[in-house]
Order: structure tokens, then C-alpha cells, then sequence
């Protein structure tokens, strides 16, 4: 039997990160945000994120990925990406 992997979340919904690339949402709902690192700053001695790139893009894997793309910007921090993300998302599948 396949064990259920439990990943972290904001606001409920799973984050999945894979480099640069955070997902957020479910695969099982119609939209999904995709988030890219485009580029990272040392604050201190830590490496945080700098520029980030989000989209919005349908889960159907049917159509091609050009298509799947819905709305897209980039944000100047991941505190700031994510916000707008979580709004995107929400005000989505409320649709």
C-alpha cells in the first residue's frame, strides 16, 4: 500500500518545492500556483529570495503547458509572491 506523503502548507493548501520551483495548491483542484526563484539575495547569512516569478496555471495536463498559463508576474521577495499567489488562488477556484 502506497504511504500518503504529507507536505507543508499555508493557509491549507501543500507548498512542494523542487529547486527553485515552489508549487502551491493541489494537483486535484482545477489551478495550481507555480512560483520560480529567479534570483536570491545573503541577508546576513542567510540566502533569501529575490526576485519571484508566479503563475497561474490550470492542472490539466491535457492542454499545452503555453496554454495552461492564465496570469503571470514577478514580485520582489516570497513573502510578497505568496500573498499575491494565495489571493490568485483563492479568488480561482471560487470561480
Amino acid at each position: 500500500m502506497a504511504e500518503e506523503v504529507s507536505f507543508p502548507t499555508y493557509k491549507g493548501r501543500p507548498l512542494v518545492r523542487c529547486g527553485n520551483i515552489i508549487y502551491y495548491g493541489s494537483m486535484k483542484d482545477k489551478y495550481i500556483i507555480k512560483m520560480e526563484i529567479k534570483s536570491t539575495k545573503m541577508i546576513g547569512e542567510n540566502e533569501v529570495a529575490d526576485k519571484v516569478t508566479i503563475q497561474l496555471m490550470y492542472t490539466d495536463t491535457t492542454i499545452s503547458t503555453r496554454k495552461q498559463i492564465i496570469k503571470s508576474s514577478e514580485k520582489n521577495g516570497l513573502y510578497l509572491a505568496i500573498d499575491i499567489a494565495d489571493a490568485w488562488l483563492e479568488r480561482a477556484l471560487a470561480e
